[in-house]
């Protein structure tokens, strides 16, 4: 499943993990699996997003491990030595596996394969665990043939000699990251916030992951996809952006908004407004609204008694049965559902 920088995730998503409303006795083990040729950015954005999701108590929900395949240092691209403690026992503990980018990936480009000592490493992850990549991390999840038959994306700048090396993988190089169930890859850089985010969300819920986005003062989600990202003729500076209408339409989300009022506030032709959306934030107008929409359904439905019908209604969408439509659509689940996941004693969990 293709999953765009938004709120809600795309069709046919699957429903998310149950969250526990209390902490776990044992936080969540993420083993962050450095490699050869690492940014050290993109190294450090699991223990910075993760650590910084802490329950209402301020405990840590999970725990981040850097490891090596074989416990040795590896050296990053920006000219230091990164020194770990731990090696593959890490990634045979672990819940969760992250792989960050490397930039060495020459060999794997040319259908070289793995370093048998990464081969045995990634052979220790137990069956079940969750395994994600940052950017060109993908590279090693598909050279060892995870990604076979499987959606999946990459850097932009990347994805067409990575289609290349990896025909078998089903890329999409315009969103920020994909969900495939157990298999989770991101674009470049910074998708990786967005991605370990998107995690902490299905884990534990909209509040704790916007916690974490606030400590890391970083936005809960980015609208879009890396679409707009990708180095491609940019429109002339004369032309109007959707900016200003997008923070119009935000306010009166709860209110119908026709496609063409959002054109007339924008002052453009229907056609010129629909162009120009896409290509500032990489989806059409309504299925930006529908998201957003969805963002605020499944903030009230976590946090709130509301009854279906008055969240549909404050959400924009008019009815219950519009809510569980679109619910259905992009998650999988009704709204009922929904809430009896992440509000399991709810008053309301019996009803709608």
């Amino acid at each position: 499943m293709q999953v765009p920088a938004m709120p809600p995730a795309p069709s046919h998503a699957p429903a998310p993990a149950p969250a526990s409303t209390t902490a776990s006795p044992t936080p969540h083990r993420v083993a962050v699996l450095a490699l050869e040729g690492v940014p050290p950015f993109e190294l450090g954005i699991p223990s910075r997003v993760f650590g910084n999701a802490l329950d209402e108590d301020g405990r840590a929900l999970y725990e981040v491990t850097v490891c090596t395949a074989d416990g040795a240092p590896v050296s990053s691209d920006a000219g230091f030595t990164v020194g770990v403690s731990a090696g593959p026992e890490a990634l045979a503990a672990a819940d969760t596996v992250v792989v960050p980018p490397t930039h060495a990936m020459d060999e794997l480009i040319e259908g070289a394969p793995l370093p048998q000592k990464l081969v045995d490493a990634l052979a220790a992850i137990r069956p079940g665990t969750r395994i994600v990549s940052i950017c060109t991390g993908s590279y090693v999840l598909a050279a060892a043939g995870l990604l076979d038959g499987r959606p999946a994306t990459t850097h932009w700048l990347h994805a067409p000699e990575f289609q290349r090396a990896f025909p078998r993988v089903r890329l999409d190089e315009e969103v920020l990251f994909v969900d495939d169930g157990d298999i989770l890859t991101s674009a470049g850089v910074a998708a990786g916030v967005d991605l370990c985010l998107y995690l902490i969300r299905g884990d534990h819920g909209t509040a704790v992951a916007n916690r974490a986005a606030r400590l890391c003062v970083v936005p809960p989600w980015r609208d879009g996809g890396q679409a707009q990202y990708i180095d491609r003729p940019v429109p002339e500076p004369t032309v109007a952006a959707t900016t200003a209408t997008r923070a119009w339409a935000l306010e009166r989300l709860a209110e119908p908004i026709a496609l063409a009022e959002l054109a007339a506030h924008a002052r453009m032709s229907l056609r010129t407004f629909t162009r120009r959306f896409r290509d500032e934030v990489g989806m059409t107008p309504v299925q930006w609204l529908t998201g957003h929409r969805l963002e605020v359904a499944r903030h009230l439905l976590e946090s709130s008694d509301l009854p279906v019908d008055l969240v549909a209604h404050r959400s924009g969408f008019g009815s219950a049965n519009s809510l569980r439509q679109h619910m259905r659509t992009a998650l999988g689940v009704s709204p009922l559902a929904y809430r009896r996941t992440f509000r399991p004693n709810s008053a309301s969990a019996t009803s709608g």
